[in-house]
């Protein structure tokens, strides 16, 4: 058995486990205040990637530069800015995110070719090059890693950093991801990276990590907004050796399963989870979009968010899906924590235990159409008051 390195998660104090090969660097380049906005990540050696993209028609200079730098299922680093997107900028964004990859290259070493490029925060605004460029020239890489600084640095309204580790076999896969508001994936979601010290030929890291994004980060949205910079990467080192491939899945899974909660829990404004389980349906794609309506639905969220026993409210999020072939009113049950609402018909000390269910820090809830094979599970947040001042204030 290979040796793990270990640091406590600053949120649930849990152990995070840290794949060996790779280093890191967080600092500070002034993009907007004295906070840690600008992070490499290095592999020691070359490393397998993949990497999905968000499909936003107005993706950034960021996401179209490294789908070009992933295609051949290789990387060196990862660097990202956090507080500026550098989205809707231009021919003149674009360069700057070329310039960017370059300075990362010469610093950990590598082609310009093997770095991909990351960015969140405002859109509109171009990279402060000027400050970027005089904070590389004293810039090297340390020889260690520090991925709870990773994950500090990617940050913009997070409250809190997120960061999850499971063991696959001999090696690990740990991961981190930013993402409070504007998500509502179509790809992956937010940013999110996984490092891992598994040996694993890049088509099947490429397809295991397809798998886990769609069952996970996919399955996730705290207010139906898609950014134009998500970025999910997943970077292997092979430092480990071997691992059988279901154990590396499994492990991929259990990590980003985790970060898709934690992210959930820190939306914008959040004072709950909001998990819905749709079952019966005629294939795990129906389920998706009918529990994804359920989780978005503006209402269901306010219930949620005042412990309203409205449990109607679901009922009317499913009636929306008029575009469902299949589903009928008679054949559909809804529960809350397994109290079943519908077709049931509660009396009022059962409404005074559906609100107490309601007021929990996670709110399940559980739907069946029918007797089809598909089910799914999404997770998303109430919506509070906060979330409005957030964003009615984001720039200012």
């Amino acid at each position: 058995m290979v040796a793990m390195r270990v640091l406590p998660d600053v949120t649930t104090g849990d152990a995070i486990c840290l794949p060996k090969g790779f280093v890191t660097y967080a600092g500070n380049a002034g993009i907007k205040d004295s906070s840690l906005d600008l992070s490499i990540v290095a592999g020691e050696g070359p490393c397998v990637a993949a990497g999905v993209f968000t499909q936003s028609l107005f993706a950034g200079p960021s996401v179209t530069l490294s789908r070009r730098h992933l295609a051949d299922g290789s990387a060196r680093a990862l660097v990202t800015v956090s507080k500026n997107a550098n989205v809707a900028t231009g021919a003149p964004g674009e360069r700057d995110a070329e310039e960017l990859a370059e300075l990362t290259a010469k610093v950990v070493g590598c082609a310009r070719d093997d770095v991909v490029v990351c960015s969140t925060g405002v859109i509109g605004r171009r990279y402060p090059m000027e400050r970027i460029r005089g904070h590389f020239a004293s810039l090297s890489m340390p020889e260690v890693a520090d991925f709870q600084a990773i994950a500090r640095a990617i940050m913009t309204t997070d409250t809190r950093p997120k960061l999850a580790s499971a063991p696959a076999g001999s090696a690990t896969v740990m991961g981190l991801a930013k993402g409070s508001g504007m998500i509502e994936p179509d790809m992956a979601t937010l940013l999110a990276y996984v490092f891992t010290d598994a040996e694993v030929p890049a088509p099947d890291l490429d397809a295991m990590w397809r798998r886990a994004v769609d069952a996970t980060f996919n399955c996730l949205s705290i207010d139906t907004d898609t950014s134009t910079s998500d970025s999910a990467v997943v970077m292997a080192s092979g430092a480990a050796g071997e691992v059988e491939p279901a154990q590396l899945e499994g492990a991929l899974l259990a990590v980003c399963r985790s970060l898709t909660v934690q992210l959930a829990a820190d939306g914008e404004g959040a004072t709950k989870v909001l998990q819905v389980q749709v079952a019966g349906a005629a294939d795990a794609a129906q389920a998706k979009r009918v529990a994804k309506t359920i989780v978005s639905s503006p209402l269901v969220k306010c219930a949620v968010h005042g412990a309203d026993p409205n449990w109607g409210r679901v009922v009317m999020a499913i009636g929306k899906c008029w575009q469902e072939t299949g589903i009928s009113a008679e054949s559909v049950r809804v529960s809350f924590g397994g109290l079943e609402v519908y077709p049931h018909q509660l009396a009022a000390r059962d409404l005074d235990r559906l609100a107490q269910l309601m007021a929990e820090s996670t709110v399940e809830i559980g739907v069946r159409l029918g007797d089809g094979p598909g089910e799914v599970t999404v997770w998303g947040c109430d919506l509070s008051p906060e979330y409005v001042h957030i964003n009615a204030y984001y720039t200012t």
